[in-house]
């Protein structure tokens, strides 16, 4: 059985929904992507990387592959493709015993993925900031 947090996820992927993703999420979140080297702390910083992930990767290629859960933790494989470039990688979810998202981790692959991710990003979280 899919556990609560990720069932929630997985409902915020269908709406995008910024107010159930704040929900979702505990006031102090880190955030680890695969292009910024520092862990991001907050759910103010997590948010704008999630929804701006969201705009950039959610298009009608993105699935889930692959799915394992611990009690407080789950892995989630995705594929997506972006300007014919076929993107693979993992949602690392852990959540507290509330049920809040309290870490998330992105990685990514291949090499070139990451580099189109990096600009894509980039240019979302600076439209996002204006």
């Amino acid at each position: 059985m899919t556990p609560a947090p990720i069932q929630q996820w997985h409902a915020y992927l269908e709406t995008l929904d910024a107010g159930a993703l704040k929900t979702l999420l505990t006031e102090d979140v880190v955030f680890e992507s695969p292009v910024v080297h520092t862990p991001q702390a907050g759910r103010a910083i997590t948010m704008k990387y999630l929804l701006g992930a969201a705009a950039v990767l959610n298009n009608d290629s993105f699935h889930y592959t692959g799915e394992w859960f611990s009690p407080n933790g789950a892995v989630l494989e995705f594929v997506t493709v972006i300007d014919g470039i076929k993107i693979n990688g993992v949602d690392i979810i852990h959540w507290t015993d509330a049920g809040k998202i309290d870490h998330f981790k992105v990685m990514v692959r291949p090499l070139k993925a990451i580099n189109l991710l990096h600009q894509k990003m980039g240019a979302m979280l600076e439209t996002m900031a204006g």
